[in-house]
């Protein structure tokens, strides 16, 4: 009778107006997790929230820890409407509610009060455990990574629907397995607009009937439907029972695999950490041949020994660096794009995955704008690696060549004669055409070249290709001709 009576004084409390709007509660209660308080005279009651989704299952423990507090428990809904609760359990004063399953997706907030409330007399501590048992099968469902359920699909319910909140950049996991009958699985993932972003029917080469969807890239945070089918759907003809698994993939989430890179743009700056869990991000951008680009990732706290990667579209590295930004910044200075495409920014530290730093860091890209702006129209760009031929006489008397090179780049320049009587001579020029070195002969012949010359400094430079200039008697030579650019490494 007095815990008719608890419920029935529970029940008016809580018609009496929304819970939310009378307590205002800024406490919430996680799975797993404990809550402690205490009712006092002045403080009778205390209000927790919680969010729960359809088809959850979950238990809850409420004990009296000190003092003569006889508690009491209520899960109401948004609306104020009683879900659940009770007073007395087992015996004593301890209150259980051992298997509530959610009705529906939405917040629920857990009353803890006292016998009589405001009327009671009773004080004291009490701790709140809450546990999630696990989900309903039933078709609305909503899981959670890591659940599995077991349902049946037959001509009266070909399909069964379970629901599932994922966030951009999440690794999903999605299988459906035959456990009985002559089931032919198939499964599909829906977004919020009713458009399939994935299905399977059988994985390629299994031999097994299975559906699995491996490594789904969520591309937008939202809820998502599982539709667990079967081939044909409503026109197939196979039934039976499957179990229907939802699991985080390695390396889910937003920045945490190069499917899920984090979009850089020039001028952007990212915020971030490197932790043990997660010593490397992904960033990616779009660019330009011959762009020049600058990557910056400074500590911003902890013991973190920055490190940055760049890699192409391949995920080959191309670039890396530990100390260049000064201290234990990494900095990636003027690199020059070698292809339009996209590239990789790996933010990291020092040893990487086997590395012990850790701490927040900021990440900046910054353009330069592209090597080749301002070059005179007309000459022809060249890399390092390049062969290239063309003609001397007397209508194109030289030709000139640009390339970006970088500070301490030793190269070699060889220019040689293919047909006629040319005596070829090569230059190097500075980004304002100054001449910097010139040869005649100083290859095998009339071929000229020259070796291991240093840059100075980054930026652009020229190669001019001519002849030896002639005088009376000594006429201008022409003919065909190679230009050979190379770095030297040793």
């Amino acid at each position: 009778m007095r815990r008719v009576l608890c419920i029935l004084f529970v029940l008016l409390l809580t018609l009496s107006g929304t819970v939310a709007q009378e307590s205002d509660p800024e406490t919430g209660v996680t799975f797993g997790g404990q809550l402690s308080g205490q009712i006092t005279n002045a403080e009778p009651r205390l209000v927790y929230y919680f969010d729960g989704q359809r088809g959850e299952v979950i238990s809850m423990r409420l004990q009296t820890t000190r003092g003569s507090l006889d508690p009491t428990l209520a899960v109401l809904d948004e609306a104020g409407t009683w879900v659940a609760g009770g007073d007395d359990s087992g015996g004593n004063r301890d209150v259980w509610i051992d298997a509530l399953t959610i009705p529906r997706s939405s917040r629920y907030f857990v009353v803890v009060s006292r016998f009589g409330t405001r009327l009671g007399t009773t004080t004291g501590s009490f701790t709140l455990d809450m546990e999630r048992i696990g989900v309903s099968s039933e078709s609305g469902s909503a899981l959670r990574y890591g659940d599995s359920v077991i349902n049946n699909i037959t001509n009266m319910q070909p399909q069964v629907y379970y629901s599932f909140r994922a966030r951009r950049g999440d690794l999903v996991n999605i299988q459906m397995l035959r456990d009985s009958g002559d089931l032919d699985p198939y499964v599909q993932v829906v977004n919020s607009n009713a458009q399939v972003v994935a299905d399977n029917d059988d994985v390629v080469g299994s031999g097994s009937l299975d559906a699995t969807l491996t490594a789904l890239l969520i591309p937008e945070d939202g809820t998502y439907i599982i539709v667990a089918t079967r081939y044909g759907e409503s026109a197939g003809t196979s039934s039976g029972r499957f179990i229907l698994t939802l699991k985080e993939a390695k390396g889910s989430g937003f920045g945490n695999s190069p499917q899920a890179a984090v979009p850089l743009s020039y001028g952007s700056v990212f915020e971030d950490e490197v932790t043990a869990d997660t010593p490397l991000k992904y960033y990616t951008f779009d660019a330009r041949q011959n762009d020049l680009v600058g990557i910056r990732m400074s500590r911003s706290s902890g013991s973190l020994d920055s490190f940055l990667v760049l890699t192409d579209s391949n995920m080959q590295e191309l670039m890396s660096d530990d100390d260049s930004g000064g201290g234990q910044n990494a900095e990636i200075k003027s690199f020059l794009v070698p292809a339009d495409g996209r590239y990789y920014v790996l933010a990291t530290r020092l040893d990487r995955e086997q590395g012990t730093t850790a701490g927040r860091y900021k990440l900046e890209l910054q353009t330069l704008g592209n090597a080749f702006d301002g070059v005179p129209e007309g000459a022809t760009r060249l890399t390092y690696g390049t062969t290239i031929t063309g003609r001397i006489d007397s209508t194109t008397p030289e030709v000139l060549f640009a390339f970006y090179g970088n500070e301490n780049d030793a190269i070699t320049v060889s220019l040689n004669r293919g047909d006629g009587d040319l005596d070829p001579t090569v230059s190097i020029l500075d980004s304002t055409l100054t001449e910097l070195h010139t040869d005649d002969d100083g290859g095998d012949g009339q071929n000229a070249r020259i070796a291991r010359f240093v840059l100075s400094q980054s930026g652009i430079y020229y190669i001019r290709a001519t002849r030896f200039s002639g005088t009376d008697g000594n006429p201008n030579t022409q003919g065909s001709f190679t230009l050979v650019l190379a770095r030297v490494f040793n």
